[in-house]
């Protein structure tokens, strides 16, 4: 059997052997029988996916990849991940690099809409014997053979990674360093897989050593055994976190807290709010509930507590949204909490960096009635009012500090100064 093309004159640049050779090495080079071009072999790439996975080499999977993403480094694993994520080192966005083939041709080298776009990393082919040969673009987008090779090729990488967490935890933190964006884009992008991108998540405990990384998995197989919740908090860095007073109440009764210290966490737990019918909590929160526990230290009496809450709240309306005395605080004698409708202060330093206006935030103000400084300050605000009153500012702006609610915290040094004048 022989063909016989003919070419208009406009179209003569598919008569050159580059063009051609180009042609055949983007949309045939998986065929399986060998393609000539002047007596030379074009298709070289063979179709892997079609062989048994004891059969494919190292190289034969490298040349794979290289072809398939046009790419230049190794795969990071045999699934075709490439090594290094080019978003985190401020590249723009990268495009999705898995292309649709049918009966091994090319149908689409970058189809829309086949996997959703937090899985843009990936790199591979798939290749269906369902699809017709000459689908159209449009048709594909319409086309629920799509959208279901979509939904099984997201749901296996899913399966694979969570193999590969398992199996080999060193790799797979490898692998997370680089690409943990794309999972955690994917939880609050994609409803349906949320589940399985958060049992992917890993992040450092209050129980164990810094470096250490951990899942949610872990932290329920340690959970107390009445435990409803998972208590997380956010911040800069670990010690950050640690620094804070927020950790006081959870330590002293056990309970693990998971850090999470990337700016894009804050949008993770918006969307993220359960894992395995276990609610997901920030240990920062007002309202959260602690069962009673041993506290050390004779408390200021219950008339006074009373009173210096009324006094507080009267000295400073505009600042502070309520004052009251909890379980949380053991070694500090206040804490700033955020109230449950106001930003955080992650997601404020996220809407300033953005040139957003900041709202006003007038926090919720938790003392400690055991704390030294509390006592004396219930004493002081009958004696001396005046410097009661320097006193309890200071505190509730070094609280606010401490939560990442002050900007601009010069104020504190200067009244500092004053408190000290007056006190020497």
């Amino acid at each position: 059997m022989k063909i016989v093309i003919h070419l208009k004159e406009e179209h003569a640049e598919f008569a050159q052997q580059s063009r051609i050779k180009d042609l055949l090495n983007k949309y045939s080079n998986f065929v399986a029988f060998p393609i000539l071009l002047n007596g030379e072999r074009v298709n070289q790439i063979e179709a892997l996916w079609l062989k048994s996975k004891n059969e494919v080499t190292e190289q034969e999977y490298e040349d794979f990849y290289r072809f398939t993403a046009k790419a230049w480094d190794k795969p990071k694993f045999t699934m075709h991940f490439p090594e290094e994520n080019q978003e985190r080192f401020g590249f723009g966005p990268v495009q999705p690099g898995v292309a649709l083939y049918c009966k091994r041709v090319l149908i689409d080298p970058q189809p829309d809409g086949l996997l959703p776009e937090w899985l843009r990393f990936v790199r591979g082919v798939i290749d269906s014997a369902d699809l017709p040969l000459n689908i159209s673009r449009e048709s594909m987008q319409d086309s629920a053979l799509i959208k279901k090779l979509g939904q099984v090729v997201t749901k296996r990488l899913l399966k694979f990674l969570e193999k590969k967490a398992t199996d080999e935890p060193e790799t797979y933190r490898g692998f997370y360093q680089n690409f943990s964006r794309f999972l955690k884009e994917g939880i609050v992008s994609s409803h349906e897989h949320r589940e399985s991108l958060a049992g992917l998540l890993r992040f450092e405990s209050s129980l164990s050593e810094p470096g250490t990384l951990h899942s949610f998995d872990d932290y329920l197989s340690r959970a107390k055994e009445d435990q409803k919740e998972i208590y997380f908090l956010t911040g800069a860095s670990r010690e950050v976190i640690e620094s804070g007073p927020y950790l006081e109440a959870f330590k002293a009764r056990g309970l693990e807290v998971a850090f999470f210290t990337e700016g894009v966490d804050e949008f993770v737990f918006e969307s993220l709010s359960t894992f395995k019918d276990k609610k997901i909590v920030r240990a920062d929160q007002a309202n959260i509930e602690l069962d009673d526990h041993h506290l050390e230290g004779d408390a200021l009496a219950a008339s006074d507590v009373e009173a210096l809450q009324t006094w507080w709240e009267e000295a400073m309306p505009e600042q502070i949204k309520e004052v009251k005395t909890g379980k949380r605080l053991i070694d500090s004698p206040v804490v700033a909490l955020v109230p449950e409708d106001a930003p955080n202060p992650q997601m404020r330093a996220m809407m300033k960096a953005m040139g957003q206006d900041l709202p006003a935030v007038n926090p919720i103000l938790e003392i400690n009635p055991r704390h030294a400084l509390i006592k004396k300050l219930s004493a002081l605000r009958e004696s001396n009012p005046e410097l009661a009153t320097l006193v309890a500012q200071q505190l509730v702006d070094q609280s606010m500090l401490s939560a990442g609610l002050i900007e601009h915290p010069q104020s504190l040094a200067q009244r500092m100064n004053v408190i000290l004048e007056r006190i020497l």
